[in-house]
């Protein structure tokens, strides 16, 4: 699946629900991870133009990266920005420069590099089962389930009837056929938007946003307190996430370029202001559906995400103010209605062949929030089940080692 799209094959086989699914996951990237990034920023008290810069650098770059890599590789690979990242630096953001903490970027993105030539990301993902995996996918994406039900209680009236909608045109299959239940779904949200009169759009501004050059410094504190942490987040959370994903659908995601494309992107982010670039997962979920077609076409999904990704990130100064008149609770409805399938494919994966132990730690770690070290329990998920599996079911292992056939 490594071969480049020939022109014919470039332009056929776009499906409307592939562009929708592109569209739901770029809603995602830019409502609620955005607001964990200007969060961050707000903890740092960043001038205007850090900010605008910062989300210029991580939507464009991260666009692009999708564009190349999904074209490339024939997958649905979405590519963005770490989010526990962005966790973490709105904390070093209190005591710390932030062009110090630029320099922890640039070296988080020389050593993603190294890992990649030195092939450290394979064996890292050998040494790990896939239903552990797919355990720790599955704890983050389940409250992405839920939330389903908790948008509906935050906005009864247009969450509960877009819901409504959904659940109508999926069980009444000759109506979902022509009009898609998250479609169906979308289209009810608006229109309810719109009646409540719930989106001020006035006085916005429409300007083309240009992203600042910023010298990063290397401060050793900085460093010792993010770099690990940061490689942490990219490359066992996050990456994990995505390529965990794409190996359950059948796909082999190119690991070592992933971390390659991991090292450059963060590089490049950091001279403008924005955070170390990875593989998002739930937004990867999202396009890679079995909704959005045919699995060798399912990319073309990811290319809309990126498209509206570098566009968004065009117009930073005004989508941020667009973002803050979306009711957050609408888009974790249509999140978590588009991630079901990815949802239900992660839990049999995780459960139905060996190491269930571990992949039952893993999902309950990941999915408690459990935080230690600054680092999150998607990482400590990976961890803890990896070290229960050995305790309970070392008999996995050696099955695991056997040649096969």
């Amino acid at each position: 699946m490594s071969t480049s799209p020939t022109k014919h094959q470039f332009f056929s086989n776009w499906t409307f629900q592939s562009i929708i699914n592109g569209f739901i996951a770029w809603l995602f990237g830019v409502t609620g991870p955005l607001l964990i990034v200007l969060s961050s920023a707000d903890l740092g008290n960043l001038p205007d133009p850090a900010i605008i810069s910062w989300v210029f650098s991580i939507y464009v770059v991260g666009g692009a990266t999708t564009i190349i890599l999904s074209i490339h590789y024939k997958q649905p690979i979405a590519f963005a920005y770490t989010i526990p990242g962005a966790v973490l630096i709105g904390t070093s953001l209190m005591h710390h420069s932030f062009t110090d903490i630029l320099g922890a970027y640039v070296l988080t993105g020389i050593l993603l590099l190294i890992i990649a030539v030195t092939k450290t990301t394979t064996l890292f993902m050998k040494s790990i089962p896939l239903p552990i995996m797919l355990g720790m996918v599955s704890g983050v994406l389940l409250p992405f389930g839920i939330d389903i039900f908790m948008s509906v209680t935050a906005l009864p009236v247009v969450n509960g009837l877009a819901l409504t909608a959904f659940a109508m045109l999926t069980f009444y299959k000759p109506l979902g056929r022509i009009i898609p239940p998250i479609i169906g779904a979308i289209i009810v949200a608006c229109v309810m938007l719109m009646a409540t009169n719930s989106l001020q759009l006035n006085d916005l501004s429409y300007t083309m946003s240009l992203p600042t050059f910023y010298v990063p410094t290397f401060h050793l504190g900085t460093i010792s307190e993010l770099v690990i942490p940061l490689l942490i987040t990219v490359i066992a959370i996050q990456n994990a996430q995505g390529i965990a994903i794409l190996e359950n659908i059948g796909y082999q995601p190119p690991v070592e370029s992933l971390t390659t494309w991991s090292g450059i992107a963060s590089i490049i982010n950091s001279f403008f202001g924005g955070h170390p670039a990875s593989v998002a997962g739930p937004m990867t979920g999202i396009v890679a559906d079995e909704s959005s077609g045919q699995v060798g076409y399912r990319y073309k999904s990811a290319i809309v995400m990126g498209a509206l990704f570098i566009i968004f990130g065009l117009f930073a100064n005004a989508v941020i103010q667009v973002v803050h008149e979306i009711p957050i609770s609408l888009i974790q409805l249509l999140a978590g209605l588009a991630l079901l399938n990815v949802l239900k494919s992660s839990l049999v994966g995780t459960f139905s062949s060996h190491f269930q132990m571990g992949a039952l730690f893993s999902f309950m770690i990941t999915l408690s929030d459990f935080t230690l070290l600054n680092i999150g329990s998607p990482f400590w998920g990976l961890v803890f089940g990896l070290l229960f599996a050995y305790i309970f079911e070392r008999e996995d292992f050696r099955k695991q080692a056997l040649p096969q056939g």
